[in-house]
């Protein structure tokens, strides 16, 4: 009976659907185990082979969960809101939904296809109404949330209306917006209902505000930082500006300090946990004011440094910061303008990064000195963020190389004072901003001090003249939560004189309306401003159409949508509980999962959705509607599967006297450029580039076809020379090639021979249908390099191809075999069929080729005991320390050994088809019934290792003779010494070695070594 994979994996995969094998209950008595892989979008392109290498890793998991006893939750679902099918509607006229569900349709095909043990039964889609009804109901709740500082967690905006209405907010310790005037008892109570809107509006979790943003014009949304990748949008590429937009907010920065030290109580990589510390930015220092020259206005800094107050040579403020219009004088209006133009441009990562550049502009404003009341020169430059700190910057170049750059860039210009030293160290050519070994000068009553106690006094200093204080500050800014998109959740809300009202929860969900167009109107509104039936009907309840507004009972919906990270924020606790209709999921349901036990995904992530899903948990838990304080227990960083990648070499040549220019030649003035159509193999290519410009050592009549080709294409070209008394071959100095990615389709991937035929007839390369190929031994070999596996490269293989060419299974295995989870290794299709190999080797322990079930009753051998728990315990252990790639390896050891046995033994072959369950599943179950057993092996109890099994009796010793080794002897480990050396001395082998001889000395170690000496 023959290994035949596709008839075994459509029976399994078929019975394990029918069944609902991996259905977890909310009600048992076992252990419950959650294991999770991030959120998948559900892109056109379907899966490649390296996005299921994490799913795998957490299949095998949690399918050594179940065999060990425990409930396990492994549900699957859907990120489904997202650019990329806007972007497609916009193209097409094709309804998002409609995109969203074909590929949906086609990634499930897939991922049923690997075999995983999903819950199905629990598939969520953040683009369906009955999940982003939760999603709504969340964002209304942060909305009449406040964050009080004194019992350090979020409340009900009703707890804060209530000390408004007894004892005015003099009181008050929130997290909030700045410079919120102080009102008391009776003022709030005299407020309008508006007037308490608007205050109300700066307290809470969820907010208004004018926002300095990433916007992408071509796009036409607002992008946050993670979404953006050297100034350009991470989606298609495009230029991101900065612009000041009224947005909603989350005021995630109220959690900074959690977010911090939560990170102490989960299992997460280092790397991970510090990309959070460094995105979050803990820093402990001052705010200090500096009142500015001739006005009322102030500007804010943080410092973490203080004590070094008196070093202050200029200020600097960021580019949009909103005193920069207000102080700029007349005569440096236009350098700061084009400046702050210049600025929008760049994106804040792009400014952060660029530490070379040194620019700014003079505002002709002036500041003064807390204590000195001396003038400071206001400057605006770059490399001071609005969303960092205060935006504004009290410059103290001995102490900070970027202020002593800056200062000294415009050292003599107007407004750039000269360099104040307050340390006792020399600065002539560096800044000094150590934090210890100095003493304090020019610091009038901080001189002598340090950098502690100087901090110290000088913020006693400022506390006294009312101009600063000691704080703490974060990086961590204020997460922006609007979108001007269509595809994404609606809002629950509607607007009354301009201010948000939320919807009843009990009239959720607020459904994405239908629009024409997917754009923004003409008028620059969101695409929602498309929607024609898009108003609220406070009186009915209900959405009606625009034309009913009358700012009375019918008012205008928000207009803009949710952004891509709202619906994964939360989704985790939605698999809990699916299907219910009333809340996002039961007290009891959230009490018995708490939270994921094991998480699997990128580690591009770590800045946004990590951090965005713990800062929504740690809110739920705060209102009380979640057991626990973090999402995710352990997370697990896969690695990146890397693509094979394959090239074709295209010749091309440098001219140096062309004069006419066509569509394959360029000219740049000295010479030009002429891409032919000839295509060479790899061993010829690697010739060209090592001889560049010296063609002529080349072979001689290979470099003469390639010239003869070369004159020919430029003759066909019609292009002119200067001379045309001159030949054309003197003309060409030199030719080299350039590679081009060929799609995988058109090789062979184990013998790297380019398909000729295909390659031409591919309608990616129909520009080389009359191409020449020059060959190597008769064949045209591509070039390999290993790249990111992607399809702009065409170096995809599609997963579907292996399972249909090789088995499921092989596809879980070779995966895993590649290397450890978290590193990056290259796919090598050609590697996959030892793989294969071994699935058939495993098989024909229980099967004859011919007989069918191959199966003994007898009692096995010891040795055979011994490669079964030796490959028991060893897979334990990985599964356990997720080192998956030294299992396969264990299982083709035990294979090998137990065919070489000629293992037939149920009592070896049984529990080897369990531990092998978890890795590829589909044989197992096939085994597993083969042998007579009725339902899924999928529950049965996991082998255990019993170590008497594993207790070495024998040893194999190398006898040596002074010192080389010349045979080995297999000795019972319960030997004396004296045995040892009576049975080796007795030995055939040794008395040849001896030859009558008596050795001086034998030395012997009982388990290591057998040495006879003389």
């Amino acid at each position: 009976m023959k290994y035949f994979h596709e008839q075994i994996e459509a029976k399994w995969q078929k019975y394990w659907a029918e069944n609902q094998t991996f259905a977890a209950s909310n009600n048992s008595e076992k252990p419950k185990y959650y294991v999770l892989d991030m959120f998948p979008y559900p892109s056109g392109a379907g899966l490649h082979v390296g996005h299921p290498l994490g799913y795998i890793a957490s299949d095998i998991v949690a399918r050594f969960k179940r065999h060990k006893g425990f409930n396990v939750l492994h549900p699957q679902g859907y990120d489904s809101f997202g650019l990329p099918a806007e972007q497609y509607a916009i193209q097409t006229g094709q309804h998002p939904d409609t995109t969203t569900k074909e590929n949906i349709a086609r990634y499930r095909e897939q991922l049923d296809k690997i075999g995983f043990s999903f819950d199905w039964s629990r598939e969520v889609r953040t683009s369906n109404a009955d999940y982003y009804k939760h999603t709504q109901w969340i964002f209304i709740q942060l909305f009449n949330s406040w964050y009080n500082n004194d019992t350090d967690k979020a409340e009900d905006i009703t707890t804060l209306i209530s000390i408004f209405e007894n004892e005015g907010n003099a009181s008050v310790n929130a997290v909030c917006d700045d410079n919120i005037a102080p009102f008391s008892v009776s003022e709030w109570n005299a407020f309008s209902t508006e007037e308490q809107q608007k205050i109300l509006l700066q307290y809470r979790l969820t907010y208004l505000a004018e926002t300095e943003v990433n916007w992408c014009p071509a796009l036409g949304t607002v992008l946050a930082n993670d979404e953006i990748v050297n100034g350009v949008s991470e989606r298609g590429g495009h230029p991101v500006i900065r612009k000041k937009m009224t947005q909603w907010s989350m005021r995630i920065s109220a959690y900074a300090e959690r977010l911090l030290q939560g990170l102490d109580t989960i299992d997460w990589s280092e790397s991970i946990k510090e990309s959070q510390r460094n995105w979050i930015g803990k820093s402990v220092g001052a705010s200090v004011d500096f009142k500015l020259k001739d006005s009322d206005k102030l500007i804010s800094v943080f410092t973490t440094r203080p004590d070094t107050i008196f070093g202050v040579t200029f200020m600097t403020l960021a580019p949009e910061h909103e005193l920069v219009s207000q102080i700029t004088t007349p005569e440096q209006k236009a350098a700061v303008e084009a400046y702050v133009e210049a600025t929008a441009k760049r994106s804040e990562r792009e400014r952060m990064a660029d530490v070379k550049t040194i620019s700014g502009v003079f505002t002709g404003a002036f500041a003064e000195h807390p204590f000195t009341k001396e003038p400071i020169p206001v400057w605006i430059g770059d490399y001071v963020l609005a969303g960092y700190g205060t935006g504004a910057v009290m410059a103290v170049p001995c102490g900070d190389e970027r202020d002593y750059a800056f200062a000294n860039f415009f050292k003599g210009t107007h407004g750039m004072p000269e360099i104040k030293n307050i340390f006792n160290q020399d600065i002539s050519e560096a800044a000094y901003g150590e934090k210890g070994g100095f003493e304090l000068v020019n610091s009038d009553f901080l001189n002598g001090l340090g950098y502690k106690d100087g901090t110290k006094k000088i913020i006693e200093e400022l506390e006294k003249i009312g101009q600063g204080k000691g704080k703490t500050n974060y990086r961590l800014r204020d997460a922006v939560f609007s979108r001007q998109r269509y595809w994404g959740e609606p809002f629950p809300v509607y607007y009354v004189n301009g201010l948000p009202q939320m919807i009843d929860a009990k009239h959720l969900p607020i459904v994405l309306p239908e629009v024409e167009k997917y754009l923004p109107t003409e008028d620059g509104q969101p695409p929602l401003g498309n929607a024609t039936i898009w108003a609220w009907d406070s009186v009915n309840c209900s959405v009606v159409s625009n034309q009913l507004i009358d700012n009375v009972t019918i008012f205008p919906l928000e207009l803009n949508t949710m952004p891509g990270w709202a619906g994964s924020s939360w989704y985790w606790m939605r698999y809990m509980d699916a299907h219910n209709e009333n809340e996002f999921a039961s007290a009891d349901a959230l009490k018995y999962w708490e939270n994921v036990d094991l998480y699997i995904g990128g580690s591009e992530h770590a800045t946004g959705h990590l951090l965005y899903s713990r800062f929504w948990n740690k809110f739920l838990k705060d209102r009380g509607y979640v057991p626990t304080e973090e999402p995710f227990k352990k997370l697990i960083n896969q690695g990146m599967i890397l693509g094979m990648s394959a090239f074709v070499y295209r010749v091309y040549c440098h001219t140096s006297s062309i004069k006419k220019q066509t569509a394959n030649y360029t000219d740049n003035t000295v010479r030009g450029i002429f891409s032919s159509n000839i295509l060479v193999s790899k061993k010829v290519a690697s010739e060209l580039e090592k001889v560049g410009i010296n063609g002529f050592e080349m072979e001689t009549d290979l470099y003469s076809k390639i010239q003869e080709l070369l004159i020919e294409q430029i003759r066909l070209a019609n292009l002119n020379f200067v001379d045309n008394e001159t030949k054309y071959g003197e003309e060409i100095s030199s030719f080299l090639t350039t590679p081009i990615h060929v799609d995988l389709s058109c090789i062979n991937d184990i013998t790297n021979e380019l398909d000729i035929e295909a390659f031409k007839n591919h309608q990616l390369y129909s520009d080389y249908k009359d191409a020449e190929f020059i060959l190597e031994d008769g064949k045209y070999i591509v070039g390999r390099e290993v790249e990111k596996m992607s399809k702009s490269k065409y170096n995809v293989v599609n997963p579907d191809d292996i399972c249909n060419d090789y088995g499921a299974d092989t596809l879980r295995l070779y995966e895993m075999f590649l290397g450890p989870l978290e590193q990056a290794k290259p796919w090598n299709t050609a590697g996959i069929t030892g793989v294969s190999g071994f699935l058939k080797k495993l098989w024909r322990l229980y099967f004859d080729d011919n007989s069918g079930l191959n199966i003994t009753n007898d009692e096995p051998t010891a040795d055979m005991y011994k490669s079964l728990h030796k490959t028991i315990k060893k897979v334990t252990e990985d599964i356990e320390n997720f080192s998956f790639n030294t299992s396969v390896s264990q299982f083709m050891i035990c294979v090998n050994e137990l065919a070489q046995m000629k293992c037939h033994h149920r009592a070896i072959l049984e529990p080897l088809a369990i531990v092998i369950s978890p890795y590829a599943p589909h044989i197992a179950e096939e085994l597993w019934s083969q042998l007579g057993h009725e339902g899924s092996i999928s529950t049965v109890d996991f082998p255990i290792c019993e170590e008497k099994y594993l207790v070495e009796s024998e040893k194999e010793y190398p006898v040596s003779f002074n010192g080389k080794m010349r045979f080995t002897i297999k000795l019972p480990l319960d030997l004396t010494v004296s045995q040892i050396q009576e049975i080796v001395m007795a030995d055939e082998r040794t008395i040849k070695q001896l030859d009558g001889r008596t050795p001086n000395k034998v030395i012997i170690v009982p388990g290591k070594v057998i040495n006879l000496v003389g």
